[in-house]
């Protein structure tokens, strides 16, 4: 098939390199001419393991194309997806503008009948809304559907490729049977294609992000109540997550949730609660919870050390919201490092791939410094504080540890190794409600 996919952020990138994989030819449309000549050059705007090397082997072979030019992209395809960003407004709402100006241009520029899909994260609505904007300007017969993405950061390929499900919103049989056929090559072991209505599809995205976000939420809310009452959330983590109806998907405790859509899914969910004269009493104490969750580490960190903390240097690993990923939207590392700045301490952080996210970030600060080596972060540091998991800090020389730190003193705001084996290598550990009897 011929399809073009507007906007090349992190869904519309993964989604169009993907469909190029599985033969079809794509044209990628952004309004950014730097990034779409950065692109022809294999240099991508995200970090996403094994994206880079299917974007080049596709433009290669001329399956992927980039362009700024949404006018010929337009009357090239037979698909059109809609894959722009929704951010976030101050009320807590998806800024729509970018989906319906998009819509429009479509519109102006189409001529002949397209299939208009919706990509992006977007409030029921928005496809019945983009519809009658559409139609207002052209008298062309578009169809409409909408196909929320479910994509992991740092596993965006293998959810695409080996989905759990397809989701589809339609209105018309014949644009469900067209995606069916486009997503084939990925549903060849006989997981669902689920066609619905447009609003149901819209709706099926935040839910499905709310109730892994309550997940998180509530096993960090235990984790903090284990704490106070010396139980250990690791054993209870096991106890529930053997109940077949509870599971272990998305219950370890850590230090808040972050990224580009849990948090901003939360609150326009709320917002569309709001939107209908309800409350969603659920929605907001998961929201309050996961922002309450940033705070623990400092807390811990403060509470250790005393409220002034200026002649300390405490050692960060992990900054982006979680590993394989260098995103750090709402990332709780923004939360230490901005407390621990307010401090007075010094810190020196590091990660193996969103340290220049960062520094674009904090920019240049007399006391915060960008360390490319994770043991360059607790040369002479006081403490080290872990935030994200990645793989590169969960099996450390810990005698090259004890050499480099000042004080042999590590708070793990993710709980990445176990507190017995750290007091015998002679570390003092604090963990995300983990307790033994004599730590």
């Amino acid at each position: 098939m011929k399809l073009t996919m507007i906007g090349t952020g992190y869904v519309g990138l993964v989604t169009g390199t993907c469909f190029a994989e599985s033969g079809n030819d794509v044209i990628c449309v952004d309004k950014l001419a730097d990034k779409i000549e950065a692109l022809k050059l294999g240099k991508l705007p995200i970090y996403e393991p094994g994206l880079e090397e299917l974007v080049i082997n596709n433009f290669q072979d001329g399956r992927l194309q980039f362009t700024t030019d949404l006018v010929t992209s337009v009357n090239e395809s037979d698909i059109i997806f809609i894959a722009v960003g929704t951010p976030q407004s101050d009320d807590g709402s998806a800024d729509l503008s970018g989906v319906f100006a998009v819509g429009e241009a479509i519109a102006r520029a189409a001529t002949s009948s397209k299939i208009i899909v919706v990509k992006s994260t977007v409030p029921v609505g928005t496809n019945a809304e983009l519809e009658r904007r559409v139609k207002a300007i052209s008298q062309i017969p578009h169809q409409f559907a909408s196909n929320p993405e479910f994509l992991k950061e740092g596993a965006a390929i293998d959810d695409f490729t080996k989905p759990d499900r397809v989701v589809v919103g339609v209105r018309e049989e014949s644009v469900g049977e067209a995606l069916k056929e486009l997503y084939a090559p990925f549903l060849r072991t006989e997981r669902p294609f689920l066609v619905m209505t447009p609003e149901s599809s819209e709706m099926t995205k935040y839910v499905a992000n709310c109730m892994l976000a309550t997940k998180i939420s509530f096993i960090n809310e235990m984790a903090n109540l284990c704490e106070a009452y010396h139980a250990d959330i690791n054993d209870v983590r096991r106890g529930i997550g053997h109940d077949q109806r509870i599971g272990f998907s998305f219950l370890f405790p850590g230090v808040g949730y972050g990224g580009s859509c849990f948090p901003k899914d939360i609150r326009a969910m709320i917002h569309m609660a709001i939107s209908k004269g309800m409350h969603s009493l659920m929605m907001h104490a998961v929201d309050n919870v996961n922002e309450a969750q940033k705070h623990i580490m400092p807390n811990k960190i403060l509470a250790r050390f005393g409220d002034s903390i200026s002649d300390m240097t405490i050692g960060v690993w992990g900054l982006a919201f979680k590993p394989r990923t260098d995103d750090i939207r709402e990332a709780p590392s923004i939360v230490l490092i901005d407390t621990l700045l307010k401090a007075g301490a010094t810190l020196k952080i590091h990660d193996p791939e969103a340290l220049a996210n960062v520094k674009a970030h904090f920019g240049s600060h007399d006391r915060l410094h960008y360390c490319e080596q994770p043991y360059d972060a607790i040369e002479n540091a006081d403490a080290l504080a872990i935030v994200t998991e990645w793989s590169e800090y969960r099996t450390p020389d810990f005698k090259k540890m004890l050499a480099k730190m000042n004080q042999p003193i590590i708070f793990d705001g993710r709980n990445i190794y176990d507190p017995v084996n750290m007091q015998s290598r002679g570390f003092e550990y604090d963990g995300i409600g983990r307790f033994l009897p004599g730590l």
